[in-house]
This record gives C-alpha cells, sequence and structure tokens, in this order.
C-alpha cells in the first residue's frame, strides 16, 4: 500500500491545460482498483491518492503517466506502508483477512 502526494509545483499554473487528462488518469486507476480513492490536499497544497496492488516500482511507473506529473504541474512523492493492523472492510477491499 502506498500514499502518493502530488504537491504543486513549478508549472503549478498549468492545472487547467492538463485538468482533464489527469482526472482521466485518476479514474483508470481507480476503476483498475489501483487507487482506492483520491482527493485534495489541504490549503489548496496539491492531491494525494491511496494505492494498492502494486509494488512502489509499478506505482511510481503509474504516476509517471499522470500529466500532472509529466508537465511538472506536480511533483509527486510516494510513501509505503506496510499495513499491521487492517479495518474490515479495507482488508477487503485489498484481498486479505481483516
Amino acid at each position: 500500500m502506498h500514499i502518493v502526494l502530488l504537491k504543486f509545483g513549478p508549472n503549478r499554473s498549468q492545472a487547467a491545460q492538463w485538468m482533464v487528462e489527469h482526472k482521466e488518469w485518476i479514474e483508470k486507476g481507480i476503476s483498475d482498483g489501483v487507487f482506492l480513492l483520491a482527493g485534495s490536499l489541504e490549503s489548496a497544497q496539491g492531491g494525494a491518492l491511496l494505492t494498492i496492488k502494486l509494488n512502489k516500482a509499478e506505482v511510481a511507473a503509474r504516476v509517471k503517466e499522470d500529466p500532472f506529473v509529466k508537465y511538472r504541474v506536480v511533483e509527486p512523492e510516494i510513501i509505503s506502508i506496510a499495513p499491521s493492523l487492517v479495518a474490515e472492510g479495507l482488508a477487503e477491499l485489498m484481498g486479505r483477512a481483516a
């Protein structure tokens, strides 16, 4: 499991130009079952994703496909988590017992 922080970068002013493609990229990740959630960071600092099913290298490869990352609208940071306790509903989504 990974948290992906997408903090605004040097080309933040170009966000509107790439927003449709960025949203399509997020929707694909959700439909693929790789992204559990996507949302904005407080104080308009960027966004975040919660990912499952992929190792860190696979997440990094997928993040590089985001138009916001390609065009440096955001700078990504991937934080890996090794859950030791998981709520039942989340465990089911992750495909493991709680």
